[in-house]
C-alpha cells in the first residue's frame, strides 16, 4: 500500500537519502524546503514539495497532518534550531494524535545521546548524553510519550553516517586528500558507523510495519576505531598523509562540546532494527574506503 510521506529536511544529509529511499519503495512524498532552489531539487527527484521551514508552521501544518507518516529529520544549524525542533515537535505531535487515524510520527535522534559506550549497548541503555546531544533526550522523550491509539511514534538513533560524500567520515576523506588528518585524542575510540542508504532503508521498514514503535538503533556494528579508518584511508590513498593526534583540551578549545561528542567511544547494538528484519548491506566504513573515496569524489565534482 502506498503512503503519503511528509518529510523534514529532504534536501538534508540523511533526509535526502531517506527522500529517495521512500520514493524507491513506491510512496509519496511531500517535503519542506526553505528557497526555491531547493524547492526545484525536491521536485527533481520525485516530491512534492511546499516553500517553508521548520518556523512556519502555517505553510505546512496541513500537508503534514494530511499525510500517514510524518518523518522528521531536519535540523538547523544555528542558535535557534533546538528551540525551532521543540515547537515544531509541540505542534505537530497533538496535531497527529487529534486526527484518530492512525499516524506514525518518525523522530531522527543519534547515538552520542548514549554517551560512552566502551562496551557494547543496546536501545535498553541508559542515557548519558554527550554535551553536544544533551537536548535531544527531552525530545525523545517526548516523542515517545505521544504514542496513543491513534499515534505511533518512532525514535531513531543513527550511528555516525558515512557515505553519499557527506558526513563525518567524508570529512576525513577530504583532510586525507588535502594531506593531513588531525585525529582527536590517540584514535583508539570506537565510531558506531552506518551507510546513508542503509540508514534510509531502516526508515522505509519501520514505517511500513505496524508494528514497529519506540527506539532503534541504526549502526552497523563494526566496531571500528578511528584509527581502523585513518589507516584504511591512508592505504588507499597514493598521496602521503600526516596524521595528527591532537590533545582533548586543544580540540575542546576549537571545537567546543563537537570535540567531545567525535572523541566518544562507542559499542553500539542495534537488535531491534534487525528484529524488523533490517540488515546493512555496508558492515563497515574502513572496508569500503575506496568506494566512499569515489562517492566523495562524484558529488565534490556535481558541486563545482
Amino acid at each position: 500500500m502506498s503512503l503519503r510521506v511528509f518529510l523534514t529536511g529532504g534536501t538534508g544529509y540523511i533526509g535526502s537519502a531517506v527522500l529517495d529511499a521512500v520514493i524507491r519503495a513506491g510512496h509519496q512524498v511531500t517535503a519542506i524546503a526553505r528557497d526555491p532552489e531547493k524547492v526545484q531539487a525536491l521536485e527533481a527527484r520525485g516530491a512534492t514539495s511546499v516553500l517553508a521551514e521548520l518556523g512556519t508552521p502555517k505553510r505546512y501544518m496541513a500537508a503534514a497532518i494530511d499525510a500517514d507518516v510524518v518523518i522528521h529529520t531536519a535540523m538547523e544549524q544555528s542558535p535557534r534550531g533546538v528551540k525551532l525542533e521543540r515547537e515544531f515537535l509541540d505542534q505537530i505531535l497533538p496535531a497527529l494524535g487529534d486526527t484518530g487515524s492512525g499516524k506514525t510520527f518518525v523522530y531522527t535522534s543519534g547515538v552520542w545521546v548514549l554517551g560512552p559506550a566502551p562496551e557494547p549497548v543496546d536501545e535498553t541503555a541508559a542515557l548519558v548524553p554527550a554535551e553536544l546531544s544533551a537536548w535531544r533526550v527531552p525530545h525523545e522523550a517526548l516523542v515517545t510519550a505521544a504514542t496513543t491509539m491513534s499515534l505511533r511514534t518512532i525514535v531513531v538513533r543513527p550511528g555516525i553516517v558515512y557515505g553519499g560524500g557527506r558526513g563525518i567520515v567524508s570529512d576525513v576523506i577530504k583532510d586525507a586528500l588535502n594531506g593531513l588528518i588531525r585525529v582527536i585524542g590517540p584514535g583508539t575510540n570506537h565510531w558506531p558507523c552506518i551507510y546513508d542508504r542503509d540508514l534510509a532503508e531502516l526508515y522505509v521498514r519501520l514505517v511500513e510495519n505496524p508494528e514497529a514503535s519506540g527506539v532503534f538503533h541504526a549502526t552497523d556494528e563494526a566496531d571500528e576505531t578511528v584509527n581502523d579508518i585513518v589507516e584504511a584511508i591512508g592505504h588507499y590513498l597514493p598521496q602521503r598523509i600526516d596524521v595528527r593526534n591532537v590533545p582533548i583540551d586543544e580540540a575542546r578549545a576549537k571545537m567546543g562540546a563537537y570535540a567531545d561528542a567525535l572523541a566518544l567511544d562507542q559499542k553500539v547494538r542495534s537488535p531491534r532494527a534487525r528484529l524488523m528484519g533490517w540488515t546493512p548491506t555496508l558492515r563497515s566504513a574502513s572496508r569500503n574506503v575506496p568506494r566512499l573515496v569515489e562517492e566523495y569524489r562524484n558529488a565534490h565534482a556535481r558541486s563545482r
